[in-house]
């Protein structure tokens, strides 16, 4: 009878093979966190340990210091949404998102569509269509401030010119916040038009040939390639238009202050004058919560309903 020798198994190998592994994928964890280390601590000091803050904060009365005083729980919540001035904020808030998206979003198209074509001194028109984008919101508040003065305003001066009656752009409850929103809608434009200048050249010019070539006609084209193409473009820019009007701040406090009749009282405006004017620190951080909350949820409506509408190549 034939026996063969049976070699004895090494247990030892793969365990050592198992820690080897492991150590490794540590030192990689080690390394890509010291990489992160910068960017994890300026988040830290500057996003996550002011929302905590503002968290905590929004439970308690606070002096003027902003340092707690009384606990109070979900009160100052309760009573935001009973306090007319904030629900008027909100209304405002929303109407202005209603009338500064929209003219932002086509008159920026446009001007792109337009900035894109290959025709002579065309560099020279989109260095004018986004010259906006270099301007700050105080001098471009300043200027619009002239341009909307009652009595020595170009455009109240236009007006009478053709002998209409002169307008309170600033002053009158009716026209306050579309004057506040004309101008918001300037001020976009150079940044919301270069990003759709850029999706535009980055469109492939062989499905314009071949659409040329079967004879499509200069708006078919835009409405079967240029759009669809531009949607993810599209959907960026309105995804950040949407969030950069709710947080509109600056031209509000330069042009209006609020007024009249907190008619232009948008609710980040709202949360500076209760935090800083009023020093009431719990109800400004519960404010901004809600002003959160209502971006959070308007961003995920969007990425919802809108990127379904998206092609991506």
């Amino acid at each position: 009878m034939i026996t063969e020798e049976v070699m004895p198994l090494n247990y030892t190998e793969p365990i050592e093979f198992g820690k080897a592994k492991r150590k490794q994928r540590r030192k990689i964890l080690l390394k890509g966190l010291l990489f992160l280390a910068p960017s994890i601590i300026l988040f830290s000091i500057f996003v996550f340990y002011p929302m905590i803050r503002t968290i905590y904060l929004s439970f308690f009365l606070t002096n003027q210091a902003g340092a707690t005083t009384v606990y109070v729980g979900l009160q100052n919540y309760m009573d935001i949404f009973t306090s007319p001035i904030f629900l008027k904020s909100l209304k405002s808030t929303f109407l202005f998102v209603l009338y500064t998206l929209p003219g932002t979003i086509i008159l920026s198209l446009f001007l792109a569509v337009i900035a894109n074509e290959k025709l002579k001194g065309i560099d020279f028109f989109r260095m004018i269509f986004s010259s906006s984008m270099g301007v700050s919101v105080a001098a471009a508040s300043v200027f619009w401030m002239f341009l909307f003065h009652p009595s020595i305003g170009f455009i109240n001066r236009g007006l009478a010119a053709l002998g209409i009656a002169k307008i309170g752009w600033l002053t009158d409850p009716h026209w306050a916040l579309l004057s506040v929103s004309i101008s918001t809608i300037w001020m976009n434009i150079g940044f919301t038009f270069l990003i759709l200048l850029g999706g535009l050249q980055s469109i492939d010019s062989h499905l314009y040939e071949s659409a040329a070539i079967d004879g499509a006609g200069y708006f078919y084209k835009l409405r079967r390639i240029t759009l669809p193409m531009l949607s993810p473009t599209l959907f960026f820019v309105m995804t950040v238009s949407v969030i950069n009007a709710f947080q509109t701040f600056g031209q509000i406090d330069m042009l209006t202050k609020g007024g009249p009749s907190n008619e232009t009282n948008l609710i980040v405006y709202g949360i500076y004058r209760e935090a800083f004017v009023n020093y009431q620190y719990g109800s400004a951080s519960a404010e901004a919560i809600i002003l959160f909350i209502i971006i959070l949820i308007m961003t995920l409506v969007q990425f919802k309903v809108g990127e379904r509408k998206v092609h991506y190549q």
